[in-house]
């Protein structure tokens, strides 16, 4: 079956940096996007950051600049740079692969981002 498994979240200052990490396995097809979603606590869950199988990058506004998605196809593995984190990125941060019948989400890594 599809499996989705993040790492990299963890507590740090304002300004630090983190690396997530996707891994999805289990998928025999190809995989058209991939992208990060994050959901904060009485929030919806949101679009952080997406990317095609050709690259093609887009980002919420409140993180382009700051984070930089990037992914190996052969590996279905996709990564989010996290650079200069502020409080209010503090969230479950969640992969996302689309299959272009459906679309599998990972457990969540939990990022928090203390003042």
């Amino acid at each position: 079956q599809v499996q989705l498994v993040e790492s990299g979240g963890g507590l740090v200052q304002a300004g630090g940096s983190l690396r997530l990490s996707c891994v999805a396995s289990g998928i025999f097809v190809r995989v058209n996007s991939m992208a990060w979603y994050r959901q904060a606590p009485g929030k919806q869950r949101e679009l952080v950051a997406a990317i095609t199988r050709g690259g093609r990058t887009n980002y919420a506004d409140d993180v382009k600049d700051r984070f930089t998605i990037s992914r190996d196809n052969a590996r279905n593995t996709v990564w989010l740079q996290m650079n200069g984190l502020k409080p209010e990125d503090t969230a479950v941060y969640q992969c996302n692969v689309d299959l272009s019948w459906n679309s599998y989400w990972g457990q969540g890594t939990q990022v928090t981002v203390s003042s």
